[in-house]
C-alpha cells in the first residue's frame, strides 16, 4: 500500500498544501468579510498567515501555542499559549482573522481566540479561517476549506523537517 493510501492517514503535497492556502483565501475573500489584522497561531498557522497578510495586504501577528509535544508530536499534551504575540503594527486590535492550519480538537483554536478576545481589548471581533477542519473537533471554524469526516492524521510536506538535522540536509543538497 503506497503511502498517500494509509487508512486514518491523509498526505500533503507542497502543491496541494499552497493551493489549499489560496483556496482558503478566496473563501475568505468572498466572504465579504473585512478584517484589519491577521493572527496566525505558530507553527501550523505561519505559511497560512504569512500568504493572508500579504494577499490582504494587512498586518501579521504571530500567536505562539502548541499542544503536541509528546511521542514526536504526535500525541496532545498540556496548551501552552505565549502570554504574547509579536507584531510589528502594534497592539493586536479592531476585527482579526485568527488562522491556522487545522482543527483537530478544537481546543487550541477556541482558547486562542477567548485569548485575544479577554487579553485584548481593542480586538472587536475575531474569525477563524483555517484549511482542514476535522468532524473530532469541538469548535467550527468561521471559515474552512475541507470538512475531514473521518478526522485522519495529515502529513503535512514540511514536517519531513522535524526528524532531519542541519547536516542531512547538507548532506541531500550535496
Amino acid at each position: 500500500m503506497h503511502k498517500h493510501e494509509t487508512p486514518g492517514h491523509l498526505w500533503i503535497t507542497w502543491d496541494q498544501y499552497h493551493g489549499a492556502i489560496e483556496n482558503l483565501a478566496s473563501r475568505v475573500y468572498e466572504s465579504g468579510w473585512a478584517f484589519d489584522q491577521v493572527v496566525c497561531i505558530a507553527r501550523g498557522g505561519l505559511r497560512v498567515g504569512d500568504v493572508f497578510s500579504r494577499l490582504f495586504k494587512c498586518p501579521l501577528a504571530i500567536l505562539s501555542a502548541s499542544s503536541y509535544r509528546e511521542a514526536a508530536g504526535t500525541q496532545r499534551g498540556e496548551l501552552d499559549i505565549a502570554q504574547h504575540i509579536s507584531s510589528s503594527a502594534g497592539p493586536v486590535a479592531g476585527r482579526v482573522l485568527l488562522v491556522d492550519d487545522l482543527v483537530d480538537s478544537g481546543i487550541t483554536l477556541e482558547r486562542v481566540q477567548t485569548h485575544l478576545s479577554t487579553q485584548f481589548p481593542a480586538v472587536t471581533e475575531v474569525r477563524s479561517a483555517v484549511i482542514w477542519y476535522k468532524a473530532c473537533s469541538a469548535m467550527k471554524p468561521d471559515y474552512y476549506l475541507e470538512y475531514l469526516a473521518d478526522s485522519p492524521w495529515i502529513h503535512q510536506p514540511f514536517e519531513l523537517y522535524d526528524e532531519m538535522s542541519p547536516q542531512a540536509l547538507v548532506g541531500k543538497n550535496k
